[in-house]
């Protein structure tokens, strides 16, 4: 967090446009991701030898979250079309080139887990590039009703006892863009220190650099479809379970008494403690025991000196009362982030997420869609970035004018033949057009349409004709 604050004291060129308060929800939320957050999971209680301290169990529920989420909205199935041929072929090989399927997948987990992403578009020897960055490494400086306009990459590394801090400022001055680069030295880490010569860590970066004629940011800035209640100024995104973690928290307390569960309640038999005194055996010779001193079932007590009784003290586990209260948690999580009740379940392996097809009026499929419309427009924007920079380096010529859609995979929330028997329903009425069945039907562009009709015209038209047309109807 002395990073915000240090780069709002060094900086002359903007205000920034963010706050200390959110990057401390970032690091909650980044710590829950990761399955251990220190003042919930370290738990410190007394017993009869005094203080002790361990760690809770946790069911990782973050993590499932933002992942299923991810899996849902995006997968290698999404389809970028671009309506002119020579563009569409040139951004599929940069996206095939850069992985993109595979690294926008993880990357927008993280997205949905602190609230936000950005990806980098740049140029090298071999081509267009994509970076990508988390929410904790990014800072917007400006922004409009639509886009961040300006932001800051933080990149913090460590060499030897000090931390160096490399700004990438992507700021416009009028017209002009303009990229630059700061590096920072310091002996503690979170804080930003002296600035120093790009060239002791980066002799080939420049410290400033202008690019003249660019309509956009060479950069997206992505975050989940969920309002900012905690700064409703802020350009900042929140993570998709940001208010629910008192459900968060519960679940994992009623996972770790769960678990406590079955190790504080096995089976105990109380014995007296002459019981397990080893005696000699009448005929060898040797000690023995009535009981194996091994075993953690058998406890010694120091009963009456005339009882002799064996009396077994263990406690009815209750498993079915831990089951149904981490089902009924589970419940109100999936309400709380956006999918429907019943997506996620608890059994003795674990948590289960439902795998059946998930209905258009559901929940879950509202939220997916949600977020769609965000990561939709924001691959558009990225495509445009895309086609600027290879223009800017004279790696391919973006056209003028073309159309950019986004065919997110939906054959998990949606019944492609209830679809179609729809669209088709109404088209054999009359209300629609036959190019407008297709595009709802088969999810495609107007002129991905176009072309489809035509190709089926000249099927139809080359096809052999029937023995009527060959022949005659046998009128004449």
């Amino acid at each position: 967090m002395g990073l915000i604050r240090g780069v709002k004291d060094v900086t002359q060129k903007k205000d920034i446009a963010a706050s200390d308060e959110h990057y401390q929800l970032i690091d909650k939320w980044f710590a829950l991701y990761r399955g251990y957050y220190s003042a919930w999971h370290d738990l410190r209680y007394h017993t009869v030898d005094g203080p002790k301290k361990r760690r809770m169990n946790t069911l990782g529920m973050p993590k499932h979250i933002a992942a299923e989420m991810a899996q849902l909205v995006f997968n290698e199935k999404c389809v970028v079309n671009v309506s002119h041929e020579g563009m569409r072929d040139n951004v599929h090989e940069v996206l095939k080139r850069n992985r993109f399927h595979k690294q926008f997948q993880r990357y927008l987990e993280y997205s949905f887990a602190l609230g936000g992403m950005a990806v980098k578009v740049y140029a090298d020897e071999h081509g267009v590039r994509l970076g990508y960055v988390t929410a904790d490494c990014f800072i917007p400086v400006s922004t409009t009703a639509h886009e961040v306009r300006e932001g800051v990459f933080v990149n913090e590394t460590r060499k030897g006892d000090k931390y160096y801090t490399l700004l990438e400022w992507h700021t416009w001055e009028d017209s002009t863009y303009v990229v630059t680069n700061e590096l920072y030295e310091s002996d503690t880490k979170n804080e930003l220190g002296i600035k120093i010569s790009l060239a002791t860590l980066y002799p080939a970066l420049e410290e400033r650099v202008t690019i003249e004629g660019l309509k956009r940011p060479l950069f997206v800035y992505i975050k989940p479809n969920t309002a900012n209640n905690f700064d409703t100024q802020s350009p900042l995104g929140v993570s998709i379970y940001a208010n629910a973690l008192d459900t968060i928290k519960a679940l994992d307390v009623a996972f770790d008494s769960f678990e406590r569960e079955f190790r504080l309640g096995k089976k105990r038999i109380m014995v007296p403690q002459t019981a397990v005194k080893a005696v000699p055996d009448p005929q060898s010779g040797q000690m023995k025991r009535y009981f194996d001193d091994n075993d953690e079932v058998f406890q010694a007590f120091n009963f009456d000196q005339d009882s002799s009784n064996i009396e077994d003290i263990s406690v009815e586990i209750r498993v079915e009362e831990h089951v149904s209260a981490i089902k009924a948690l589970l419940d109100t999580l999936a309400m709380q982030t956006g999918f429907s009740a019943g997506t996620f379940t608890f059994d003795m392996q674990g948590v289960k997420t439902a795998t059946e097809v998930v209905s258009e009026n559901s929940k879950t499929f509202r939220t997916k869609r949600s977020h769609e419309t965000i990561i939709e427009e924001a691959l558009i924007e990225l495509v445009q970035s895309i086609g600027e920079v290879a223009e800017l380096y004279g790696f391919f010529s973006a056209p003028a004018d073309y159309e950019v859609t986004i065919d997110f995979d939906d054959s998990v929330a949606e019944d492609r033949d209830a679809d179609a028997e729809y669209y088709l329903k109404l088209r054999n009425a009359g209300i629609t057009s036959k190019k407008y069945t297709m595009m709802r039907v088969l999810d495609v562009t107007e002129e991905q349409a176009d072309e489809m009709l035509q190709e089926i015209q000249q099927e139809q038209a080359t096809q052999t004709p029937d023995i009527d047309d060959m022949y005659g109807d046998g009128d004449d």
